[in-house]
This record gives structure tokens, sequence and C-alpha cells, in this order.
């Protein structure tokens, strides 16, 4: 079986940051509380400040915020660094080596600070991985990708992924014009 790492789909983004941070907070370290809370205080504004940007479409304003909150967070992190416990300081070190990862919606706001949509998208192909024990080739792997990248994008453009494949099949079948997914704009 071939074992794809999960980061060849999306970046992991503040969702699963304040994850981490969450279960910091159980670890035994004495600083690991105060950091677990002062990182999980600025996710959650980050989350607040770009559901506010949404809301309102303030470049400016939203831009200025992110400078300032860069700035608070390399504070945060040159502080704890080597101050906590082993996990912790994994963590605080990716946040550190990774930052263009975690923080990218602080630069371009329109990308959100979750992956919930692609998360979404992907559970189809996580479920059928799991159920069947995975594909045993590369290019079994790809087939089953695109498969089940026709039946999202048809379910994300209310289409029937059945009537999609059926005019596909004819299509190939009889030299007729190929259906597209491609938006018509």
């Amino acid at each position: 079986m071939v074992n794809f790492p999960l980061d060849i789909f999306a970046k992991v983004r503040c969702t699963h940051l304040r994850r981490h941070f969450k279960k910091v907070l159980l670890l035994g370290h004495v600083n690991n509380t105060v950091v677990a809370k002062a990182f999980l205080d600025l996710i959650d504004e980050a989350f607040r400040q770009h559901r506010k940007w949404r809301e309102h479409r303030e470049e400016l304003d939203y831009h200025a915020w992110a400078r300032d909150f860069k700035t608070r967070l390399a504070a945060l992190l040159n502080t704890w660094q080597g101050q906590v416990g082993h996990a912790a300081g994994l963590l605080l070190r990716s946040l550190r080596e990774k930052a263009h990862q975690w923080w990218y919606f602080l630069d371009h706001p329109s990308i959100p600070p979750d992956n919930n949509l692609a998360e979404r998208s992907l559970r189809l192909a996580v479920t059928k991985r799991k159920v069947s024990g995975g594909s045993l080739t590369m290019s079994r792997f790809e087939q089953t990708a695109d498969l089940l990248s026709v039946i999202q994008t048809c379910r994300f453009q209310g289409k029937s992924a059945m009537a999609f494949l059926r005019d596909a099949l004819s299509a190939h079948c009889c030299n007729f014009l190929m259906p597209s997914l491609v938006p018509q704009l």
C-alpha cells in the first residue's frame, strides 16, 4: 500500500494549531499552561479579525492588524522558546519555521484561516481509503483520486455525478464532445 502524507492535500491551518495548543494545556510542564493560553488567545483573535474582514472587507485595517499580530506573535515565540516542555517546544519551533503555512491568511485574507472546506472535500477519499485498505499502486491511487475529484466537483457545482459520468462515457464511446466540469463564465 502507498501512504501519502496529508500535507500534499492541504496546508495545515489555525484550526489544527488551536487543537495542538489545547493538547499542550494538558501537558505537565510548568509553563505549558501559560504558553498554551497565550497562543489560544492569539488564535482566537486571528479568527475574530478574519471574520471581521470577511464581513467588511477593510483591507487597510486588516493588514495593519496583521502586521501588529505578527510582531506580537514573534515576541511571544521569542519569550517562550526554550521555556516549555519538549512537545510544546516542538510546536513553537514549527510555528517559527513554518510560519508561512500556519499564518498564510494574514497576508492573503481571501484564504480562510481554517481548511474546513478542504477537509470536507477529502472526507470521501479518506473514507474510501480506510474502507478499501488503500491503493496498492500509484496508478490506481491516481485513478481513484481522479474519480473522487469528479464526484466532489459535481457535488460542489450541484450536478449529478452519475449524469456527468454517463455523459462522459457516451461521449467517449460515440466520439461526441466531452462534457466539462470547468465553470463557464
